[in-house]
């Protein structure tokens, strides 16, 4: 049987694979998240690249995801907050005006000899609209702690980050950090691509 492996330690990356019934099993990457490129598409397969290669080497039979999310308002990325004070910067930038959201997905075959086959690379982008936000609701969900592991300091499945987001236009599973019809049928591919006995279904 051929292995599924998720080389995130993300818990939202995880909820939303389970979502699908695939059997997989958790193995996070120790890469640095570091690039020269600011090219947002570029970034985020570059990243997602690394990491699913920096697992895949450890197996055989397997096909390892491996993503990268970034959020980009007026053509700056704005990564991960520091700080609190960074992030209610941060959100305080994105009130009353749009950003895009990119996630970059990697899907690495390495075969039963532990070769490393050509990667399946694909992202995409969802434009993300915010309502224009008080001081209140940016420092109370600041002081939840929740912004501190979210690329642009907000999550869209968070109970206060959902009531930031006037509308979006894309995939929302994407925002959250895995574009998940694109990923199940990329996945659907490459199965039978390779003729793999991977289980992409136990519904």
């Amino acid at each position: 049987m051929t292995q599924l492996i998720l080389a995130s330690q993300s818990p939202r990356r995880k909820a939303l694979l389970q979502k699908l019934g695939i059997p997989f099993v958790i193995q996070p990457t120790t890469i640095k998240e570091y690039s020269l490129t600011t090219v947002p598409t570029s970034l985020v397969k570059e990243l997602s690249l690394a990491k699913a290669k920096d697992i895949a080497t450890n197996y055989s039979n397997a096909v390892v995801i491996g993503a990268d999310t970034i959020v980009v308002h007026d053509n700056d990325i704005l990564g991960k907050p520091t700080n609190e004070k960074e992030a209610v910067k941060i959100l305080a930038r994105l009130s009353g005006t749009h950003h895009h959201v990119y996630t970059g997905v990697c899907l690495q075959y390495v075969d039963r000899q532990g070769t490393l086959q050509e990667p399946v690379l694909f992202h995409e982008r969802t434009k993300v609209w915010f309502h224009a936000l008080s001081t209140y609701p940016i420092h109370n969900y600041v002081s939840s702690g929740r912004p501190m592991d979210k690329a642009g300091a907000y999550g869209i499945q968070d109970d206060w980050g959902a009531i930031f987001v006037k509308k979006i236009e894309g995939d929302y599973y994407n925002v959250v950090g895995l574009p998940l019809s694109r990923c199940y049928l990329e996945l659907s591919s490459l199965k039978e691509r390779y003729k793999l006995e991977l289980q992409l279904s136990t519904l």
